[in-house]
């Protein structure tokens, strides 16, 4: 493999950004709600204050507590395999990207707030009633700006792989 001139300095810059934004963001939540407190914000988004000891739509929340340490442990393994990955395709835009929202996502849920708080905190309440059949009252699951990370760098991953593929015909 040939040498890469890019820096990962500039992703890494990019997920500590995202990670401060969303530890902001639940430093608030806990220093102005208590558990279960709701805002009014929309007909369908209030700002809530929930905790999640369980990975994404509270899987394995009620598992008796070895999931933290789970959790904890898989997104350590997780951030390291990023950080090779980031050095060693530093000039790929959309992979890196992607790559960074992911890391962010994995640091500021699994990693700061498991090993704070053991769980995850939530605020952002969206519902819909054609959501109702799906979830209790049309409640999406409470997320928070780590969540949003990781979706994005999902999708980003995939448009990543959808571009190289056509590309490469």
């Amino acid at each position: 493999m040939a040498k890469n001139k890019a820096s990962m300095w500039p992703w890494l810059a990019l997920a500590v950004g995202i990670v401060l934004v969303d530890q902001l963001t639940k430093w608030l939540i806990l220093g102005n709600y208590r558990l279960g407190d709701s805002t009014y914000v929309t007909s369908f988004f209030n700002i809530v204050r929930a905790h999640n000891t369980g990975a994404a739509f509270s899987f394995l929340a009620n598992a008796g507590g070895w999931q933290r340490w789970f959790f904890i442990g898989l997104s350590a393994v997780i951030v390291m395999f990023i950080l090779w990955m980031l050095r060693s395709h530093a000039n790929q835009k959309l992979f890196c990207f992607a790559l960074s929202c992911i890391l962010a996502g994995a640091i500021g849920n699994n990693l700061i707030d498991r090993v704070v708080h053991g769980y995850v905190v939530d605020f952002l309440d969206f519902h819909w009633r054609f959501l109702a059949g799906i979830f209790h009252g049309g409640h999406f699951p409470a997320f928070n700006v780590a969540d949003m990370a990781i979706t994005a760098g999902a999708v980003a991953l995939i448009l990543d792989e959808i571009l190289r593929v056509r590309k490469s015909r």
